[in-house]
């Protein structure tokens, strides 16, 4: 599993980058929004510093319409770097600014998935990234799991390079089962991220072991 932090909050993104396995970071405008009236450019230049050059980084365009999602798209890679992957909504405008983006050499992720169709029509495009929203699919009573496991048996079939972003997560086992779909990737907000380890069963052992030894030989230390 491939775990991208969907989250634009520097001090989040640090204390991550101590212990798992990051292997990169997603932003949008509702996440950006939490984080008040921030310099978007600087603040996106911050999160680069951090996860460096090796880690993905995901930023998604504003305007809705063809001519804006491109020009939207120049202007991020423009003033932040070139190796950015632009989110792009799976819209009759969306693919057709992946078509002119990729062709251009653009980095894509495929946003706002919540059909299948949408996600074959993206990676046959050639999008790099697909990102079906599992929770909000799971709301409108559409199984968003068999709608991974069928575009990763796709992908797998006609050799694309294209890999599944599962995202929109409000717990664990949404997690899972996306990984056990197909999903290589998935990138997870910070609510669900700090359930990962937030368990008591995991605390009692730690304190149990520190206590057995101390029993023993007086200290905490080896």
């Amino acid at each position: 599993m491939k775990l991208i932090i969907d989250t634009a909050n520097i001090d989040k993104i640090k204390d991550y980058l101590n212990y798992l396995p990051v292997d990169g970071v997603t932003t949008n405008p509702s996440i950006l929004k939490k984080e008040g009236n921030i310099d978007f450019v600087e603040h996106m230049k911050e999160i680069r510093s951090l996860i460096g050059s090796d880690k993905s980084l995901h930023i998604q365009t504003i305007a809705t319409d063809y001519d804006g999602i491109i020009k939207d798209a120049r202007k991020i890679v423009e003033l932040i770097d070139k190796n950015v992957y632009i989110k792009v909504p799976v819209s009759k405008d969306g693919l057709a600014a992946i078509k002119t983006l990729k062709a251009e050499g653009f980095k894509i992720t495929a946003t706002a998935i919540y059909s299948e169709i949408q996600a074959l029509l993206a990676t046959e495009l050639g999008a790099d990234y697909l990102a079906p929203y599992v929770n909000r699919m799971t709301n409108l009573n559409s199984d968003p799991y068999e709608v991974i496991n069928n575009v990763a048996y796709n992908i797998a079939a006609t050799n694309s390079e294209t890999h599944i972003l599962a995202a929109s997560f409000k717990n664990i086992d949404q997690v899972l089962k996306a990984v056990q779909a197909g999903s290589t990737h998935v990138t997870v907000g910070s609510d669900v991220v700090d359930l990962f380890l937030k368990d008591a069963n995991i605390s009692k052992a730690v304190t149990d072991f520190s206590n057995d030894w101390n029993d023993v030989h007086g200290n905490f230390e080896i």
